[in-house]
């Protein structure tokens, strides 16, 4: 009995002892990359009171551990590794092969999660095969984080970092792989990547709920949630109470359907717990607010197609997104740079004007446009390279300050006279031109509202729109269409964003 009751005291003081070691987040393990250029957060939890000491270079920095956690801030760094950090208080911890460079979020829906490796029944990504081969960068490192939602903010991720190579790299986020390799090859720094994004997740499963309930167009969102959690309950019990006369008629029905060479009707199921769906930030709490204070230059986004039908909306919700993470990393106005919605034949061009207008009127962030890299049967289109690469450019231009293009034509003013639309735009660059022939995408209308095709051409910096049969034209669409086709480009190959001057 004695032995026994000894066994269960251990037992009980276990947790205790484990808690009481030194232990750093996970996002600081073996292989990471830490922005450079700005201070550092670093914390972890030990014994209450403990006191945790840092050694990294020639930075010595001790903190007093507070409610079993603590942070200790690193002044700046330079560029550079391999490094090892030392973390120590009643136990020491090692991490070895660190980089200094710079440090990306890559968020978004499934475009942005899609892997660069074979992911059946999606089409392969184009060129991937070389991609892969080629991908000897040991100094481009990825952090995924794990698909899980939770109703409260977590601050542990059972992850780690990843070196890239051919034998790695097939699992790294297509478009974020080719975001890191260009801007690697131009800043001649490393790379790191958190890959934190999941495939058909609205803008609001990553907006932290307290924020939805704060704005007035938002509130539903949030309340759509409530109303679903309590809800719950009767739902689930209801269907506890119906299951076995469910499952019975679904056996009947699922044989009556074998028999006669008829799909088999779907097995019954319990409804969802709003709680899992990640719905009004449950996804924000886990993916997002455990990355959280990370030092970060910025973040890359592919997103908006769960939204399409709510384009309205989406546009007070993008914008109120984007500064919600930037305030809950203490509000840092970092580059958020994201990718518009290439066509699809379900995709509405509404999403698209949302997304330009979020643009346009939000600091600091950049669209990427992608016309010309659609598939119209296919939401999930193969060509990636080019979207990371324009990823590329434009973090180039915000996060870097190169002198350089990096956007396509964007509609600035419109004026009608002599029954023609004369179009000015932004982002020109060195000219206008138009791609395969003669410009096309381009519809007009008079006060009917009735638009029809028409003639479009360059004149300088300028475009003149026009049909015959519009005499007195009051409005221009371009690309205003689910899966257009267009061929405005700038002289620097970046192509035009559809638009429409008649917003409602």
């Amino acid at each position: 009995m004695r032995l026994r009751t000894y066994a269960l005291s251990v037992l009980l003081l276990l947790p205790a002892i484990l808690v009481a070691e030194v232990k750093p987040n996970t996002l600081f393990s073996d292989h990471m990359v830490l922005q450079q250029g700005v201070k550092v957060p670093v914390w972890g939890t030990a014994n209450e009171g403990e006191n945790v000491i840092i050694e990294f270079g020639t930075q010595k920095v001790s903190a007093v551990t507070r409610n079993g956690k603590w942070l200790i801030v690193l002044n700046p760094l330079k560029q550079g590794g391999p490094f090892s950090m030392k973390i120590s208080g009643e136990n020491t911890v090692e991490i070895k092969d660190i980089l200094v460079g710079e440090v990306w979020i890559c968020g978004g829906q499934s475009n942005m999660e899609r892997q660069l490796g074979p992911r059946p029944p999606q089409k392969p990504i184009l060129g991937w095969e070389k991609a892969v081969a080629e991908a000897q960068y040991p100094q481009i490192r990825e952090f995924f984080v794990p698909h899980i939602t939770s109703p409260f903010p977590l601050t542990e991720i059972d992850s780690k970092w990843v070196v890239c190579s051919p034998q790695t790299v097939k699992e790294f986020s297509a478009v974020g792989y080719f975001f890191a390799r260009d801007l690697h090859a131009r800043l001649k720094v490393p790379v790191g990547m958190i890959f934190s994004s999941w495939g058909g997740t609205p803008a609001e499963n990553w907006t932290r709920k307290a924020t939805l309930e704060s704005n007035p167009e938002l509130l539903t969102l949030a309340q759509n949630y409530d109303n679903a959690m309590k809800e719950y309950p009767a739902k689930l019990a209801g269907y506890q109470k119906d299951e076995p006369q469910l499952l019975e008629k679904w056996k009947t029905d699922t044989a009556t359907a074998k028999r006669d060479k008829k799909p088999l009707p779907r097995k019954p199921a319990p409804p969802a717990d709003p709680a899992k769906s990640g719905a009004a930030g449950n996804m924000y709490n886990a993916m997002i607010a455990s990355l959280q204070p990370y030092a970060v230059k910025g973040v890359i986004w592919y997103q908006g197609e769960s939204n399409q039908d709510r384009a309205k909306q989406y546009q007070t919700l993008f914008p109120v997104m984007i500064n919600d993470w930037r305030n809950a990393w203490g509000g840092n106005q970092f580059p958020f740079l994201f990718v518009q919605i290439a066509p699809f034949n379900g995709m509405k061009p509404e999403i698209r004007e949302a997304q330009l207008l979020s643009w346009q009127k939000t600091p600091n962030t950049a669209m990427v446009v992608t016309t010309d890299l659609g598939d119209a049967t296919d939401i999930h289109p193969a060509n990636k390279e080019p979207v990371g690469a324009r990823l590329a450019l434009a973090a180039r231009a915000l996060a870097y300050k190169d002198k350089i293009v990096y956007s396509g034509p964007v509609f600035k003013e419109v004026k009608f006279m002599d029954g023609k639309a004369r179009l000015k735009f932004d982002f020109t660059g060195s000219g206008l031109i138009s791609k395969g022939g003669e410009l096309k995408g381009f519809t007009i209308a008079g006060n009917d509202k009735v638009f029809v095709p028409a003639r479009a051409e360059i004149k300088g910096k300028q475009i003149i729109v026009f049909n015959d049969t519009v005499t007195d034209p009051k409005a221009v669409r371009f690309g205003w269409a689910n899966a257009p086709e267009v061929n405005l480009f700038n002289k620097e190959g970046l192509p035009a964003s559809p638009f429409r001057t008649d917003i409602d």
